[in-house]
């Protein structure tokens, strides 16, 4: 089956309110019309509609004296909030206020003079199916150079982040020359460091150990923790990608860019 349009057909009691009210608050225009019928359309994918006045012969016997209701008209549209207030200002028949949905729905429903539901709905991005679909799909990320922070003691290049496309995680690549050796700080989340070059000094809690190539290490949250290289090292970095930095004798804590953007 192929369907190349999609149109809704309402029995109303007064034809020509209904035409005003999708023409003048939602951008319907009129295809045809004649006594008792009007046919509205849109420039984009929204649903056309066809107004039949009620007792109209072109009916079955059975369907005339029936108007359209239990239905609502459901248009999802971008910048529900700016719809809202537009239709505010218009001064539409507004009868069900802007709202949010567990699920992740927003929506608003106003009333034509006929008795016809009109609901605007938006979805939050992040509960929408297809946002859904996209979070599910597998996905490679390329570091690129604004990807790359470099400190006094080492160069972060940033790999998965929200920033981009992980919902929980960051990961990230430390190099570290010879003789360097990073501050004194905490972090507020658990961090994995596996080396894949060199070895890693790691000073945390006044306990020192050496980490070399193919060798992991465990770093807690908020443990003081200070990191040297005797010779060029690197590493692999992994946590969750809330984790905030902090220095000891210093007030207040600090993103990680790299594993945030």
């Amino acid at each position: 089956m192929n369907v190349s349009t999609s149109t809704l057909s309402l029995t109303v009691a007064d034809v020509d309110t209904s035409r005003d009210f999708f023409c003048t608050h939602l951008g319907y225009s009129v295809a045809m019309a004649a006594d008792g019928f009007a046919s509205l359309t849109r420039a984009d994918a929204a649903v056309d509609i066809v107004l039949l006045r009620k007792g109209t012969e072109v009916l079955p016997a059975e369907q005339r004296e029936r108007e359209a209701c239990g239905l609502i008209l459901a248009l999802t549209v971008t910048d529900l909030d700016a719809e809202e207030a537009r239709l505010r200002a218009a001064g539409a028949p507004i009868t069900m206020p802007l709202r949010e949905e567990p699920w992740g729905e927003r929506l608003f429903q106003m009333t034509d003079p006929n008795g016809v539901v009109v609901q605007l709905v938006e979805w939050a991005p992040s509960d929408h199916p297809q946002d859904r679909d996209r979070e599910r799909a597998a996905h490679v990320i390329t570091p690129s150079a604004e990807n790359v922070v470099v400190s006094p003691s080492a160069t972060m290049t940033g790999m998965a982040s929200p920033g981009r496309g992980s919902a929980e995680l960051s990961t990230w690549t430390v190099t570290m020359e010879a003789g360097a050796t990073g501050p004194e700080h905490s972090i507020s989340r658990e961090q994995v460091w596996t080396v894949t070059a060199g070895v890693l000094e790691v000073t945390c809690d006044g306990r020192t150990q050496k980490v070399a190539a193919g060798q992991t290490l465990i770093l807690p949250a908020d443990r003081t923790r200070r990191i040297h290289a005797h010779a060029r090292a690197e590493a692999h970095v992994a946590m969750r990608a809330d984790g905030v930095a902090s220095v000891p004798g210093t007030e207040g804590s600090r993103e990680l860019p790299w594993a945030r953007w």
